[in-house]
């Protein structure tokens, strides 16, 4: 699973051959495994505002895995049970993790920031019946006790409340010893809810396999990882498939530290800091954080960065945010695709040479993709499809859990469809063009939302963007953009046509918003997307 030596993309593209062990467990391969050689080596770091940061070793992270692992034995919970996990980033998350892995449970990542509804449709959709959470958590579950009635038992991290146990209690009371389920690669390990960008949320249960289909394309992106100095860190969530798998736990398999920080509202200066106090070196970090880093100026000079590698991946990067980061940070982004389902399958590396400003990259080593037809037929490159995997491949789900409906219509012949529009180059470089139902069309044109938002985060005014098609009875859709202006500008007539002339003179004229709407935040998911789908209902209502 490993990528095979060599410099450059053909090699390991034509040396790489998937060799995932027939005993496969997660919690072995990320604690155990190190645990055994070098007890002492640090395998997390947690960062705190007041500087007294905190380390775990593999030898700790093994003992008080086994011993929640024995807890959740001796409180009735079996192979194949799910145990949901409902915290920031912490040493507790993993832990809990680690344990549900080893004993051949489910593991369901959840995030903080999901209010109580959407809590309890995970919840019960996916029958949980183990909750580890802190008391922010449990507040927001109060009142559905009864809605929840799979839910047998609650552990909370920072304290104990009527109904719950504590955590740390527990960890005491059971022993550090436990014997890893033998599971294999395609045994269920952890499943993770969509973002529902396009609809009630799915679970898309992944066997264990998952994160060794993971390896080849961190090591891709962030090439010699594992060297002397590296350390990991993301400010995405962890319950996320890009903050537990393109970060936490690649990086764990691969003896790399990783840095845990605070739940927050994502702030660029706290962000910096993360970075030169921790001595982070590597790092995923979304687009849309990305952006938000750009007005602090000369980071370089104001912070003490030590940053080796970046990668990024959730929404298309854009050509502004490349070129910044090139010119800021010194570094080139290595951008990536992937989703909930089958992540991780496409990637740029400058270090190997494949790097496209715009671009996300290449097939990563190990994984065949290709645009298709509604039938399944390759297209040939310069020609839009949609972007597609062959099966079978590690990282892709096993299923979406209780819909047998939804897994089948995801497939069409040997190909799991994304539902993502996009076009491969004549270089064999895959460009993003917009999920289906983002797609503009306006006079004939099939316009995909991306070039727009990148061309207006492009404007000096302007922090970031969303375009949308508003329903026109001439030109069935025009191009409408929601923009959130940075401090100290103006939401005016004068600012409205300054960046509708933007876009007109770096674009084409068909490609321009006709209709600007100043807002002072975006619809997001937990995971950084923009959910276009909220900003297009009103005017759609509107226009019936």
């Amino acid at each position: 699973m490993l990528l095979p030596d060599g410099d450059r993309y053909e090699d390991l593209r034509d040396g790489f051959v998937w060799d995932i062990p027939q005993r496969f467990n997660i919690g072995d391969v990320v604690s155990d495994q190190w645990a055994l050689k070098a007890p002492d080596r640090v395998c997390l770091e947690h960062f705190s505002a007041d500087g007294h940061h905190l380390a775990l070793t593999y030898g700790q992270l093994t003992a008080k895995s086994n011993a929640f692992a024995n807890a959740l034995v001796a409180r009735g919970v079996k192979a194949g049970d799910r145990v949901a996990i409902l915290l920031p980033q912490s040493f507790e998350t993993v832990i809990a993790h680690v344990a549900a892995y080893k004993m051949g449970a489910i593991a369901l990542p959840l995030a903080l920031l999901f209010g109580p509804d959407a809590l309890e449709y995970r919840l019960r959709d996916s029958g949980a019946c183990v909750l580890v959470t802190n008391r922010f958590g449990l507040s927001k579950l109060e009142g559905l006790g009864d809605k929840l009635t799979a839910l047998q038992h609650i552990v909370l991290v920072d304290g104990e409340a009527e109904g719950a146990e504590n955590f740390q209690t527990i960890l005491e009371g059971h022993p550090s010893a436990f014997d890893v389920v033998a599971t294999g690669p395609n045994d269920p390990a952890l499943m993770i809810y969509t973002s529902g960008t396009t609809g009630p949320p799915k679970g898309a249960l992944h066997g264990h396999r998952v994160l060794a289909g993971h390896i080849p394309g961190m090591q891709f992106v962030h090439p010699g990882l594992g060297q002397a100095g590296d350390k990991l860190w993301t400010p995405s969530d962890w319950a996320w498939a890009g903050g537990l798998l393109n970060c936490l736990l690649p990086g764990l398999m691969l003896g790399v530290p990783v840095v845990a920080s605070p739940a927050q509202k994502f702030d660029p200066d706290l962000a910096y800091r993360i970075l030169s106090e921790m001595k982070v070196r590597n790092a995923f970090i979304p687009p849309t954080a990305l952006k938000l880093l750009r007005p602090v100026e000369n980071p370089r000079g104001k912070y003490d960065l030590q940053l080796r590698t970046i990668g990024s991946a959730g929404e298309a990067l854009g050509r502004e945010t490349y070129l910044w980061a090139k010119s800021e940070l010194g570094i080139t982004i290595n951008e990536f695709y992937g989703q909930t389902e089958c992540n991780f399958i496409l990637a740029a590396s400058a270090e190997y040479g494949i790097t496209k400003p715009g671009s996300m990259g290449k097939p990563v080593p190990g994984h065949a993709v290709a645009i298709i037809d509604e039938d399944g037929d390759i297209r040939p490159p310069g020609v839009t499809g949609q972007v597609a995997i062959r099966r079978p491949d590690p990282v892709m789900f096993l299923e979406y859990w209780n819909n047998p409906n939804a897994t089948e219509a995801k497939f069409v012949g040997e190909w799991m469809r994304t539902g993502d529009q996009g076009v491969m180059d004549e270089e064999g470089y895959f460009h993003f063009f917009g999920r289906d139902d983002d797609v503009i069309t306006s006079s004939g044109y099939r316009i995909g939302p991306g070039e727009i938002e990148d061309c207006l985060i492009g404007h000096p005014a302007v922090q970031l963007a969303a375009a949308i098609g508003k329903p026109d009875p001439l030109r069935t859709e025009i191009v409408k953009a929601f923009v959130v202006l940075k401090p100290g500008h103006s939401a005016d007539a004068a600012m409205e046509s300054s960046i509708r002339d933007w876009v007109k003179t770096r674009l084409s004229m068909h490609e321009y918003p006709r209709e600007i709407e100043f807002i002072n935040s975006l619809p997001m998911t937990t995971t950084g997307k923009v959910i276009r789908r909220l900003l297009r209902e009103p005017p759609a209502a509107a226009a019936q």
